[in-house]
């Protein structure tokens, strides 16, 4: 009977406990690189130059999501856009954006070239409508 743990035991036991600066040092160190090594896994930590190329392609996705209405836009005003939307259709899906960047439809006013990625995006609107 006197091997068993009880609690008044383990609680006695912790409170005698007195653990070296040594042992005190290199639990911290293992807790700090545990708790960097759980993060980085499965936290969703990521280092800056991570975080600065994942802003940026959110940011470029934006930027596309909405000039693309307006290549839409432009494609209305077009006089001949119902034989280029059958043209269009009949393409094959990756033809498709540079078709509509060879018609200037995803030219921006007051830019002097076209985004391919506008142009590819807004084929796929003009093809769904």
């Amino acid at each position: 009977m006197e091997g068993r743990v009880t609690k008044g035991n383990l609680i006695a036991r912790w409170l005698r406990a007195r653990p070296t600066k040594t042992v005190v040092f290199w639990s911290w160190v293992a807790c700090a690189a545990l708790t960097m090594i759980v993060g980085f896994t499965w936290g969703g930590w990521v280092q800056g130059a991570t975080a600065r190329s994942m802003a940026q392609a959110e940011a470029e996705e934006a930027i596309v999501k909405h000039l693309a209405p307006i290549c839409v836009v432009q494609f209305k005003q077009d006089p001949a856009r119902s034989q280029k939307l059958k043209e269009l259709r009949e393409m094959n899906a990756f033809e498709r954006g540079d078709y509509v960047k060879k018609q200037g439809w995803a030219r921006m006013p007051g830019d002097g070239e076209t985004d391919s990625k506008v142009a590819d995006e807004c084929a796929t609107l003009i093809t769904q409508s």
